[in-house]
C-alpha cells in the first residue's frame, strides 16, 4: 500500500435514507491526501450527513467508509486520524459546557492534539474559555470550531460552516492560519460552506454534492474552465447552440440572451468567433448556481 493510498479517505456506494426520504445515493467519494477541498451544496444536498458518514459520526444504510483502506465505523486506529469540526448548536446539550470544558473534551477525542497551538488560537480569537458556549454568540462559536479542528493536528480534518457568523476580518484571519497550518503541515483539509467565492480562492480541489450525489469533483480552476457564459440576441444564442451543448441557465432580458453553458476550448473557440455572441468567464459560484440551479431563470 503506498503513503498516498494510505492516508485517502474514500466512500464507495453510500445510501442514507431518514424514514422515507434518501438522502445520499449510491455516492462514492475519494478524499485524496494533502488538498483543500470545499464541499459546496444546496441546503439539504446532504453534505452535513455524508461528512457525519466520513466521520463515523453517524450510520449509513449501505455501501462502505474506509481511512487507508480501513474501514471507519468503530475503528479506533482510523478514526484517531479523523476530525469532524461542525457548526454548534447554542440550544443542543453540548452548548450547555463552558468553552474550556468542550475544549477539553476535544482534546481527550483528538490524539493528536496541539495544546500549545490552542492556546495560541484561543489568545488569537479573544475566546473568554470560562463563558458557556450557549452564551456565546454565533461567531464566537465559530472561533471555537476552529480552534478545535486546527488544534486537533488530525491528518483529515473536516469543518462543516466554519466561518458561519464570522464578520468579514475574521475570515479573512480564519482563512490565512488555514493556509499556513496546510503549508506547514500537509495536512488534509475539506470544508463544507455557503460562502462560495470568498472561499473559492483557498479550495485546491472542490466536490458538488447536489441531491445526495456528487456531480463534480475536479481541480477548482480546471472545473471552473469548463464554463463559460455566451450571449447575444436570443436569435443568435440559438442558432450558435443548436445541436451542441443544452444550456445549463438562461437569463432572458428582453430581446437578449445568456445562457451558461459547460463545454471545451474548440466549443469555445467557435463560439468567440462569432461576432454577434460575446463569451464571458464564470466564477465558482456561477459554476455552482448553473449545475444545482434546476432550470432557467428569467427577467
Amino acid at each position: 500500500m503506498t503513503d498516498h493510498t494510505a492516508r485517502a479517505l474514500c466512500a464507495r456506494g453510500l445510501n442514507k435514507s431518514y424514514g422515507s426520504q434518501q438522502v445520499l445515493h449510491d455516492l462514492d467519494l475519494t478524499i485524496d491526501p494533502g488538498h483543500i477541498y470545499g464541499l459546496i451544496g444546496r441546503n439539504g444536498a446532504g453534505k452535513t450527513t455524508l461528512l457525519s458518514i466520513l466521520t463515523g459520526q453517524n450510520t449509513k444504510n449501505s455501501g462502505e467508509v474506509t481511512y487507508g483502506g480501513e474501514p471507519v465505523w468503530e475503528n479506533t486506529r482510523a478514526l484517531g486520524s479523523l476530525c469532524f469540526a461542525r457548526e454548534l448548536n447554542p440550544s443542543s446539550e453540548v452548548a450547555a459546557l463552558k468553552a474550556e470544558e468542550y475544549l477539553l473534551a476535544a482534546r481527550l477525542f483528538c490524539p493528536r492534539w496541539d495544546q500549545a497551538y490552542a492556546d495560541t488560537l484561543i489568545k488569537k480569537f479573544r475566546i473568554d474559555t470560562k463563558k458557556r458556549l450557549s452564551k456565546m454568540s454565533k461567531g464566537q462559536m465559530s472561533m471555537v470550531t476552529i480552534v478545535v479542528a486546527l488544534a486537533s493536528r488530525a491528518p483529515v480534518t473536516i469543518l462543516d460552516e466554519p466561518a458561519a457568523g464570522l464578520d468579514v476580518v475574521m475570515r479573512e484571519r480564519f482563512y490565512r492560519l488555514l493556509l499556513d497550518d496546510y503549508a506547514e503541515t500537509d495536512r488534509t483539509f475539506v470544508i463544507s460552506t455557503h460562502i462560495i467565492e470568498e472561499a473559492a480562492g483557498i479550495f485546491e480541489r472542490v466536490i458538488v454534492l447536489d441531491e445526495g450525489r456528487v456531480i463534480a469533483e475536479a481541480p477548482t480552476e480546471e472545473l471552473v474552465d469548463q464554463f463559460r457564459y455566451v450571449s447575444g440576441s436570443a436569435a443568435a444564442v440559438d442558432r450558435a447552440l443548436a445541436g451542441g451543448p443544452a444550456p445549463l441557465q438562461m437569463q432572458m432580458v428582453g430581446a437578449h440572451k445568456m445562457a451558461a453553458i459547460r463545454g471545451d476550448g474548440a466549443l469555445f473557440d467557435r463560439l468567440s468567433a462569432d461576432p454577434d455572441l460575446t463569451l464571458e468567464g464564470m466564477n465558482l459560484q456561477n459554476v455552482f448556481v448553473a449545475l444545482c440551479g434546476h432550470g432557467d431563470e428569467e427577467g
